[in-house]
Formats: structure tokens, C-alpha cells, sequence
């Protein structure tokens, strides 16, 4: 998983803290709602039948952030539960590559309860490259969302040797990972950190499953130059009101990427944890070069099959 439910924004990205509930700038009635859908079931006064419920129900998720590892679907994820009509799994549920076996009902139980007019959210970026996670997802619902945030495939690469190295330490070194044969120059696609990147070829995959309009390819770059841009697209393709706007956002410089600014009521403001925006390593640049020839036909395939120019060469 990447990261094990993220990490940080001060909440372990499990259970949302109820200062995040109703969002910023949302209406009362929506803010009344989100908190009462945070209470559990003790809470509830015993004397109204009605209540019992739990404030509205479990259902299986309308989107899925499908992927990928260390594109930024933390973030994307931390975004998006600002806005009062979400509703997500803080930890990854991992269901539909590790524990399809558990069945549907398992999975739908993990679900936070929604109201009318809320989504239901997860995010586990190792579907994207899972071989049966699109006829499992499929099989759920064929109307699923599916959001894929994908990043420089050479950058996200460092990005995985990055966090697998800081877990351990006695890794051999990225180009001794990323060549089969270091005087022919050939990469050994078999590493995972290789071969999430090649994107083209996991959409095939899905594509096989779902149209490309149940989509949405969110750049990892932009998430981190243009949030609110980023995010407006992301809002529109849920079929949400825009509510996650530029004023949620500002640039943390020590971190180089954007986070959230203080909701009302707490104490500060929201950052991805310390798994995020680690110092990357130092790896020579003609490793980098060949890694970058060796994406090059996939991104263009990618960006041809997406109908997108991620800008990636």
C-alpha cells in the first residue's frame, strides 16, 4: 500500500476529526448533516425509532481512486474529504487485489454511512496494475468512477525506491534495481517500481472492463502546482458542487506541495504526514536519461489512449 492509510494530515488518515466534517464554507443543513453522520450508534437518542439507522447507510463506493502508487492519491483523497458530500475509507481497503475472498458484504460494511446526495469514496492505488481488479470492480458495479492520478512515471519511480529504502535501509542502490544488465542498459520491468509506470499498458487492462468516459486522469504534478485546479475537475467528474476551491490551499515551502488550510475550530492547518515529500536520492543522470527512453513510447501511448499530453518528455 502506499503509505498504510497515508500517514499524516494529523488524523493517521483514519477517522476524520470532527472540525473536518462540515466543510469550510458549507451550508449549515450539510454541516448539521456531516456531524450528525459522525456519531455512532451509542450516541443516538434512544427515544426516536428513526435515528436507529445510524444517519443514513452503507453503500458501495459510486468512486474509486484506482491508483497509483505515489502519484499523489493521498492527497487527492485528503482534497476531496474536505467537501461535505464525500464520505471515504481513511485506510486503503485493499479489497479488490488482497481480500476479494472476504466477499462483497465485508467490503461494503467498511463504508462509512452516506446520506441522500453523498458519496461513498476509496482509494487503494495497487488496483491500477492489479490483472483482476477490473472485472472484480466491474462485477461490483459497472457504473463505477474510477480515478487515476498518475505522475512523471521516472519521478514516481524514484519516488517508490524512495519510501521502500527509508523501510529499508539496506536496499541495493536504484540502478542496481532498474537495469536487468547494466552494460546493455536494459531495464528489468519486473520491479514494481519499474513497472506501475508503464500506465499504458495497466489502462489496456481496465479499458477491457470500462469505457474510457467512467475515467478520470488526475495529473500528479498539477495536484501539487494548481490544487484547486486540479481539484475543480476532479469535483465535476463526481458530479459535485465545487466547493474545494483555491481559498482551502496554501503552499507549504518546506514541504514543496500544497495543504490544507486550518478549518475553523482546530488548531492548525492540515499537511501530509512525514511519509510525504521525503528528500529523494541522489541517482545519476544517465540512469534517469535511460529510464526516460525506456518510458518514452508508453507515455505517448498513454497520452494518445487518454487523449491527454501529461507533458511528461
Amino acid at each position: 500500500s502506499d503509505g498504510k492509510g497515508g500517514g499524516g494530515w494529523g488524523d493517521g488518515g483514519g477517522v476524520e476529526a470532527p472540525e473536518q466534517l462540515g466543510a469550510y464554507n458549507a451550508s449549515p443543513a450539510s454541516l448539521v448533516r456531516e456531524q450528525l453522520s459522525g456519531l455512532t450508534h451509542s450516541d443516538a437518542p434512544s427515544n426516536n425509532i428513526s435515528i436507529a439507522n445510524n444517519f443514513g447507510s452503507k453503500k458501495f463506493p459510486q468512486a474509486i481512486i484506482i491508483g497509483v502508487k505515489k502519484g499523489g492519491t493521498r492527497a487527492l483523497l485528503e482534497f476531496l474529504r474536505i467537501h461535505p458530500d464525500v464520505r471515504a475509507v481513511g485506510a486503503e481497503p485493499h479489497f479488490f487485489d488482497r481480500f476479494y475472498d472476504k466477499g462483497l458484504e465485508w467490503y461494503r460494511n467498511l463504508m462509512p454511512r452516506t446520506l441522500e446526495g453523498q458519496i461513498t469514496m476509496e482509494k487503494t492505488p495497487s488496483y491500477f496494475i492489479t490483472k483482476e481488479a477490473p472485472r472484480r470492480v466491474f462485477s461490483m458495479s459497472r457504473h463505477t468512477k474510477l480515478i487515476v492520478v498518475v505522475r512523471d512515471p521516472v519521478t514516481r519511480a524514484v519516488s517508490d525506491y524512495t519510501q521502500t529504502l527509508s523501510k529499508s535501509p539496506g536496499l541495493p542502490s536504484f540502478q542496481n534495481l532498474a537495469f536487468r544488465n547494466a552494460t546493455t542498459g536494459l531495464i528489468d520491468t519486473s520491479w514494481s517500481a519499474v513497472r506501475i509506470g508503464i500506465y499504458a499498458k495497466h489502462l489496456e487492462n481496465w479499458l477491457r472492463f470500462f469505457p474510457l468516459s467512467r475515467f478520470l486522469f488526475v495529473s500528479g504534478e498539477r495536484l501539487v502546482t494548481d490544487p484547486a485546479g486540479e481539484m475543480g475537475r476532479v469535483q465535476d467528474f463526481l458530479g459535485l458542487k465545487r466547493v474545494v476551491t483555491d481559498k482551502h490551499f496554501y503552499f507549504n515551502q518546506t514541504k514543496g506541495f500544497p495543504c490544507l488550510k486550518k478549518p475553523e475550530g482546530s488548531s492548525r492547518p492540515r499537511c501530509l504526514g512525514k511519509s510525504k515529500g521525503r528528500p529523494h536520492p541522489q541517482i545519476p543522470s544517465e540512469v534517469l536519461l535511460r529510464l526516460r527512453d525506456f518510458y518514452r513510447p508508453f507515455n505517448l501511448k498513454f497520452y494518445q489512449m487518454t487523449g491527454h499530453n501529461f507533458g511528461w518528455d
